[in-house]
C-alpha cells in the first residue's frame, strides 16, 4: 500500500524538513516545496492527500498558491492546512482582504495551525482533515 503524500510548502527549509519528519514519522510522505511555483507543480505531479502551506513567503508565494489551488478544478478538493506564524484573526482579516480586493468568493482554510508547528497539532489537523475528505 502507498503512503499518501502530504506537500508541505515552505521557504524556510529548517521547518520544510520539520513539518515533512513530522509527518513522514506518521507514515506519510512528504513531498517539500520552497515556494508557491514550486509547490502548485509539486501539487499537480503528485496529487498529495493533504497540502501544509505556508503563507508569508516572498513576493505573494502563498497567498497566490492558495488562490490557484481553490481555483484549480483537479486540486480544489485537496484539503490545504496553512501552516504561518499570521495569528488566526489576523490571517482572517487578510483573506477578507483578499476576497475584496479579488472581487470573488475565497474559500477559507480547511485547517490553521500557527508556528512554531507542535507535532500534534500537525498531526491532528492532517487526521481530522484527512477524515472529513475520505
Amino acid at each position: 500500500m502507498t503512503r499518501p503524500a502530504v506537500l508541505v510548502v515552505d521557504d524556510e527549509m529548517h521547518l520544510r524538513i520539520y513539518i515533512g519528519a513530522v509527518f513522514e514519522s506518521a507514515g506519510f510522505r512528504p513531498v517539500l516545496a520552497r515556494d508557491g511555483e514550486e509547490g502548485l507543480r509539486k501539487a499537480r505531479e503528485e496529487a498529495p492527500a493533504l497540502i501544509s502551506l505556508d503563507l508569508m513567503m516572498p513576493g505573494d508565494g502563498g497567498i497566490r498558491m492558495f488562490r490557484e489551488l481553490k481555483a484549480d478544478a483537479g486540486l480544489s478538493r485537496v484539503p490545504v492546512m496553512i501552516v504561518s506564524a499570521v495569528g488566526g484573526p489576523t490571517f482572517e482579516h487578510a483573506l477578507e482582504t483578499l476576497r475584496a480586493a479579488t472581487g470573488g468568493p475565497l474559500p477559507g482554510p480547511e485547517a490553521y495551525v500557527e508556528k512554531p508547528p507542535k507535532p500534534e497539532a500537525l498531526l491532528a489537523a492532517a487526521d481530522r482533515l484527512l477524515k472529513m475528505h475520505g
